[in-house]
């Protein structure tokens, strides 16, 4: 038997594939929870048992070889067929651990019908399962982190938006739809006195906008100049659905964001939309996965349930804007 196969360990194969996928020690590390010193160590081990360089440290990162790039769909088939190898054992499904990964805006609304849909796939019929189907861990987060974590091994699927192509590598993005921007406010707050008419005085407002350099900033920023608002000195940026519903509430603030966010607190009647304005940018969500992952039954089983859950997401949009045209 050849003796670099007696010799290679699981580990050696789960440290390779989160450099390979991070791009960088740093994210491999953050990745298997371990220091980054433990990735070099591990890394050279297997270097030294396969007798080749695997990766090209740099300014730019961990740059593959032709060896690595050689090695890595092997790699990634033997670590995925093990998982499901272990999960044909009996009950071994049942506990299969799962990270799903979501950008804030869509942790108030989306994500709990997503998870909902998931334990009722598990166990039909009974409201409150004490066990079947994966343990879910849900992390929200930016754009550009969700996607460097699911790179790098550390979510197996992520609900954001597709960015360059320079971001997308081994990374796959499925459009499921289309979140339109609101204006939120308390209801009685003095701007829902002026009806569809845009406020002149906006500004003088505490505004709730989104972090810059994201995509909903922008349309947010884009919506702010069609209504003639410059730069506001009283504003508070965040992506927190409950601090921006908490501004809107307590602080009187207008809060742009995602209807998804603010949906929450606007059926309760917390909040309530302002009347204008027509239009407005949507923000595209989309299901992100890492094109080099095994599609496992737990696996499956979540995308099945976020696709069913954007399926109904698009019809009750299409509903409300339809009955908002007639209106």
């Amino acid at each position: 038997m050849n003796t670099a196969l007696q010799r290679v360990q699981l580990r050696h194969l789960h440290c390779f594939l989160a450099v390979a996928r991070s791009g960088n020690l740093r994210g491999a590390a953050q990745a298997l929870a371990v220091s980054q010193p433990a990735v070099t160590k591990t890394l050279a081990e297997l270097e030294d048992i396969l007798g080749v360089r695997l990766f090209e440290r740099g300014r730019r990162g961990a740059e593959p070889t032709a060896a690595a790039r050689a090695l890595w769909p092997h790699a990634s088939a033997v670590v995925a067929g093990l998982a499901e190898a272990l999960q044909s054992v009996g009950g071994a499904a049942e506990h299969e651990h799962l990270v799903l990964g979501a950008l804030p805006t869509l942790a108030p609304s989306f994500v709990p019908a997503v998870v909902q849909a998931l334990a009722e796939a598990a166990a039909p019929g009974r409201p409150h399962p004490a066990s079947g189907g994966p343990r879910l861990q849900v992390l929200t987060d930016r754009n550009p982190t969700l996607l460097e974590r699911l790179r790098a091994g550390g979510l197996d699927a992520a609900i954001g938006r597709l960015a360059e192509p320079d971001q997308m590598v081994g990374l796959s993005f499925e459009h499921l739809y289309a979140e339109p921007l609101v204006a939120v406010v308390r209801p009685g707050h003095p701007l829902l006195r002026r009806g569809t008419a845009p406020p002149g005085d906006l500004g003088v407002h505490l505004l709730a906008l989104p972090l810059p350099g994201t995509l909903i900033r922008h349309s947010a920023d884009s919506l702010l100049a069609r209504l003639g608002v410059g730069p506001a000195a009283r504003q508070v940026e965040t992506l927190s659905a409950s601090l921006g519903t908490e501004l809107a509430v307590r602080a009187g603030a207008v809060w742009l964001t995602p209807l998804g966010a603010a949906e929450p607190a606007l059926q309760d009647g917390r909040l309530t939309r302002l009347p204008w304005p027509p239009g407005a940018t949507d923000e595209p969500v989309g299901l992100l996965l890492r094109t080099d992952a095994a599609p496992r039954p737990a696996l499956q089983r979540l995308v099945g349930a976020i696709r069913e859950q954007a399926a109904q997401r698009r019809a009750a949009l299409a509903a409300a804007l339809a009955a908002s045209g007639s209106g």
